[in-house]
């Protein structure tokens, strides 16, 4: 596992060389990613770096408060329930894009189909599987069709960004976007930097911080070091051994939780046993403490937070056992097996030295790692392509929407954009608890879900990670539940 110590950090600080300007003092701020946005259209990629820029340049129709609760936002008022399949969204009057196209309901119509289409082919896919269509009322009045009661639809149209109908269709959107958010962009210098713009004509609070300046860092040791020397006010994924060390830290209980996706259909991680046993074989609350200085908890066999709706506390993680792991191993016949593994590096907190530790445990139990490294873009493709499974994926899954129904999508269900098993009777109990209004019914279908995956194990499930990041001195901001890089909510001093 690599680690990082203070006089390493201290010699990369010495060895880089920064640029300095405007972006360091008065008005503007500068934040390190780990990764660069894979592009600026924001609703074809399930992409963090992209997120992190377009929440700036972008509304939704709603929106949370730093502590999760749903508010209007393009909506002037929560939407209304017309009948079981129909809600009802009034938007708000006189909001207009960047470039001057009208934000009504024709602008939100247009963006409900437009990432749903199954020919656009969008990864956000599971934020919205259950809208069937949106058809407009009148100039401010929209239409929201479900295929079947949706309890959560709030939750999904706080995660729709809105898209000027007419620019959208230009080809050079996905590299400059126009959003009706409170920025605009500046330039996209590919490989370096992102700078986006106070826009001094936004409907809405008008933001404290006139400019910011997103650069791309994949090594946490270089963010540190910048944010240390002062070219940086905020970095991700700070590493928790420096949280004394950096100006000042935050750090929230995240929505985060990093798995390994392992594939239920193909090669040696095919047979049950197999999977079982390279749960047992992580010992997840030595990551806790070693990798995270405490700043994580152990997940508890699925992929949701005790706040989650639908999380099953009658499930537990698998306990760290190597020697039950090493005998699955034997029964299975897979001694000196080798797993494709892959993964990134610098997209999340500690990603790659997690993968490196999974691999060390399981070799440990007898089965050799194959570890793969990609570059954030090609990662993904490998991460969603269905059509060649790797044996492992590790990836850090988030939940925005706050309900099962988004992680069991995605993940868990067959076809889901991220599953790698086709077990029709868990993708039966997902899809029945996607409709079902009473809450009961649907607790107990999602509590079968959870123990089915769990038994079946089809995921190592590692840990729920905070979201810890370093500030400036000058930088002021509490940080936020959902974990979105909102600079509106960003003061200095």
């Amino acid at each position: 596992m690599k680690q990082y110590g203070f006089l390493a950090v201290m010699a990369i600080l010495m060895a880089v060389v920064f640029t300095t300007g405007a972006w360091a003092a008065g008005d503007g701020i500068t934040i390190a990613l780990g990764s660069e946005p894979t592009t600026l259209d924001p609703q074809i990629r399930e992409d963090g770096g992209e997120r992190a820029v377009n929440d700036n340049i972008y509304d939704t129709v709603l929106t949370r408060s730093p502590k999760g609760e749903l508010m209007p936002s393009l909506a002037a008022a929560m939407p209304t329930i017309q009948d079981a399949t129909t809600w009802e969204v009034k938007l708000r009057p006189g909001i207009t894009f960047h470039n001057g196209e009208p934000l009504n309901a024709d602008a939100v119509v247009y963006s409900i189909k437009r990432v749903i289409d199954p020919k656009f082919n969008s990864e956000q896919i599971s934020f919205f599987s259950t809208i069937k269509d949106a058809v407009k009322k009148d100039d401010l009045t929209l239409q929201v069709i479900t295929n079947g009661s949706d309890p959560i639809l709030p939750s999904r149209l706080y995660w729709l960004k809105v898209v000027p109908p007419v620019y959208s269709k230009d080809p050079k959107f996905a590299e400059a976007p126009i959003g009706t958010g409170p920025y605009r962009l500046v330039s996209w210098k590919r490989g370096q930097s992102i700078e986006l713009e106070r826009h001094e004509g936004y409907w809405g609070k008008k933001p404290d911080i006139k400019a910011v300046n997103y650069r791309f860092v994949e090594e946490p040791g270089t963010r540190l070091a910048g944010l240390m020397a002062g070219e940086f006010d905020l970095i991700t994924n700070l590493l928790p051994e420096f949280t004394r060390q950096v100006p000042k830290s935050v750090n929230v209980l995240g929505l985060e939780h990093p798995i390994i996706i392992l594939n239920a259909d193909s090669g040696i991680t095919k047979d049950v046993r197999v999977r079982q046993a390279l749960n047992y074989a992580v010992d997840k609350e030595a990551l806790a403490r070693g990798l995270f200085e405490g700043f994580a908890q152990v997940a508890q066999g699925q992929l949701l937070s005790p706040s989650f709706f639908g999380y099953n506390d009658q499930v537990k993680a698998y306990p760290y056992d190597p020697a039950l792991a090493q005998k699955l191993i034997k029964e299975a016949g897979a001694e000196g097996a080798t797993v494709e593994l892959i993964g990134t590096s610098g997209r999340w907190l500690k990603d790659r030295d997690l993968v490196e530790a999974v691999a060390a445990y399981w070799k440990k139990a007898g089965i050799n790692a194959n570890v793969r490294i990609f570059e954030f873009n090609e990662y993904l493709n490998r991460l969603f392509d269905r059509k060649t499974r790797a044996d492992a994926i590790f990836v850090t899954a988030s939940n925005e929407l706050l309900d099962a129904d988004k992680s069991f999508s995605a993940y868990y269900k067959s076809g889901g954009t991220g599953a790698s098993n086709t077990d029709a009777a868990l993708a039966g109990l997902i899809d029945a608890a996607r409709t079902e209004n009473d809450v009961k019914k649907r607790t107990g279908l999602y509590h079968q879900a959870v123990k089915l995956a769990h038994d079946q194990a089809y995921f190592v499930w590692l840990l729920n990670i905070e979201d810890v990041y370093g500030l400036s001195k000058r930088l002021e901001w509490p940080g936020r539940v959902d974990a979105r890089l909102l600079v509106g909510e960003m003061k200095v001093n």
